[in-house]
């Protein structure tokens, strides 16, 4: 008994799991047979339309059992899928005709690989969009930043939703991108010659015609001039690679949700009768937002070891790259699917603790607010390395102060303004709480910044794929 693919099973939509199997595979194959064979009859070759039309009324109905039937007298799968296709087509023996395995298997993969990016493109489209809407929703709601892990200064929630949609937005643009210009391998016979086609056709420019015809009708708008027998491994690299980057922007909004939900901060979303852990009744854990950090992982190692065959093929190829790639190709798609429905489902389900958020932010202004009360004090004339000096020492003593006694009462602007450092440039208490009374002021330019990520994703990818744009995820495990 056969196993299941569990990213398959479990995580991919239904759209990506057509794509890569048994029948849309098939599929696929007929698809290509059929756009060769109105190719040659288009050059001249012998081959009757109402031939053609029969294949075309049959090409969606596959009978998985009659080609394993055939297949186990003839042990090759191809030349099974192409009986079983004449049989149910009613049709003459018109297809694969100057063809070779290879001329079906590669491009077939080649084209669900383009079906597929083009899916995956259009999720992470709706991903960007939700990463939008949130930026807008939380453009006015005031966090602590961080860096080390450590308090910083004032930020807004929003202004962290433009980061990384600004982020993704980038890689959106490479990937749509690689996908225009992504090649077809072509009809290039065994060895990449076209050998074989051109005997068939009689003619270079009549093969160079077909595949351009072959090319229209599969809607690609390149292919390879001279690849060997297969194509290109690098290629899939680059694709892995694109995969993997696509995931680095929902992957740092997935980890900073985890630290901030372990702050009591935020939550991912928790359903009705949702349960957090069978031992402690009362957590909350972000299990979805730890899955799209799964996700990303997965979509890393595939890169990786979509390197390992990348230029390892011997001359004109071999079949080395064959069993990774069946793991490699399909799984990343699957994983960046089921990354991109995860990070939705997070996106429309959480929610903020205002309360904590605020009580966060008054905890930590007073040293974060440091910065400008160093930069007030330069100003007025003290030396800015004393400053700095007496800054550290106040600041490192009241924090040590609060965590030992676990209080939150912070003196740090009553020790400071009395330090005759900034006693003598005229800095007194009331001008500290001043500046800490200014809340608003402290998050810099964050609002302008959002407002130009927002407008950037709205005037170019937003509009330009709006339906890709409105997609909902369903519901997840």
């Amino acid at each position: 008994m056969a196993n299941p693919d569990i990213l398959s099973e479990r995580y991919a939509t239904p759209e990506m799991n057509e794509i890569f199997s048994e029948k849309g595979k098939i599929i696929a194959e007929r698809e290509l047979w059929i756009a060769v064979m109105k190719a040659q009859k288009e050059l001249g070759m012998n081959i009757p339309s109402e031939d053609i039309e029969k294949f075309e009324a049959a090409r969606d109905d596959v009978n998985l059992d009659l080609i394993k039937e055939i297949e186990r007298k003839t042990k090759h799968d191809v030349k099974a899928k192409i009986e079983a296709f004449v049989r149910t087509a009613g049709a003459g023996q018109h297809l694969h005709k100057g063809l070779t395995s290879r001329d079906l298997t590669d491009n077939v993969e080649q084209m669900q690989y383009r079906n597929a990016s083009r899916l995956v493109f259009g999720r992470n489209i709706s991903v960007l969009r939700h990463m939008i809407d949130n930026s807008v929703k939380y453009s006015e709601q005031e966090i602590t930043a961080r860096t080390h892990h450590q308090a910083a200064q004032p930020t807004l929630l929003g202004r962290r939703f433009s980061m990384w949609a600004e982020e993704l937005m980038f890689h959106l643009g490479r990937f749509e991108e690689f996908i225009a210009a992504y090649p077809l391998r072509g009809i290039k016979g065994p060895v990449g010659t076209q050998f074989d086609m051109l005997t068939l056709l009689g003619s270079p420019e009549k093969v160079e015609r077909l595949e351009k015809i072959i090319a229209e009708k599969l809607e690609f708008k390149k292919v390879l001039n001279s690849p060997g027998q297969v194509y290109p491994r690098s290629l899939d690299y680059a694709l892995a690679n694109h995969l993997s980057q696509l995931s680095s922007a929902p992957e740092n909004f997935a980890k900073t949700m985890r630290l901030m939900a372990g702050y009591g901060l935020v939550n991912e979303g928790f359903g009705e009768g949702q349960t957090g852990s069978s031992a402690m009744p009362y957590k909350m854990n972000t299990r979805s937002c730890e899955r799209i950090c799964g996700f990303s992982e997965i979509l890393k190692m595939y890169a990786d070891g979509a390197s390992r065959i990348s230029g390892d093929q011997w001359e004109e190829g071999d079949v080395s790259c064959s069993a990774p790639r069946r793991v490699i190709g399909p799984d990343s798609f699957f994983a960046a699917d089921g990354l991109c429905e995860t990070a939705l489902t997070v996106l429309n389900n959480m929610g903020t603790y205002e309360g904590e958020i605020i009580k966060e932010v008054e905890k930590y202004l007073p040293f974060m607010a440091t910065t400008e009360i160093l930069q007030k004090a330069v100003k007025a004339g003290a030396g800015r390395e004393d400053a700095h000096k007496a800054i550290k020492k106040y600041a490192i003593a009241e924090a040590e102060k609060m965590r030992r006694e676990g209080s939150s009462t912070n003196n740090l602007s009553y020790l400071i303004a009395n330090d005759p450092v900034f006693k003598n440039a005229g800095i007194a208490e009331n001008d500290i709480k001043q500046i800490l009374a200014d809340k608003e002021h402290f998050i810099g330019n964050a609002k302008m910044q959002i407002n130009q990520v927002v407008k950037e994703a709205k005037d170019n990818l937003l509009s330009k794929y709006s339906e890709s744009a409105q997609y909902e995820p369903r519901a997840i495990l």
